[in-house]
């Protein structure tokens, strides 16, 4: 699959729950990211459930095939273990107020 994967791009990605913790917070697998990683844990989710983690893309390598994306922390994955993408949404934060001097 031929993605174009561009800086600052909202990506998602799928994760297995292989634990969840005391705190709160769930250890998840990423494919192609060989190391544990921690997320808050949905409700209502048990050890084996798949899990969608978004973030957004701060560095594309189109010679090795590889994304680094903020999830929370830093993550580097094939692009084909993406299963969407899209251009960044905008947050609705109010306008800016002129205050007088």
């Amino acid at each position: 699959m031929a993605w174009d994967i561009e800086i600052g791009e909202e990506i998602t990605l799928t994760a297995t729950i292989i634990k969840v913790l005391p705190s709160g917070r769930a250890s998840v697998s990423i494919p192609t990211y060989n190391f544990p990683f921690a997320i808050d844990a949905p409700k209502k989710k048990r050890s084996g459930d798949k899990v969608s983690i978004v973030g957004y893309v701060i560095r594309v390598d189109d010679q090795d095939g590889k994304v680094t994306v903020k999830v929370g922390g830093l993550v580097t994955v094939d692009i084909a273990s993406i299963i969407a993408h899209g251009k960044r949404r905008k947050s609705k934060s109010p306008p800016s107020r002129d205050w007088p001097d």
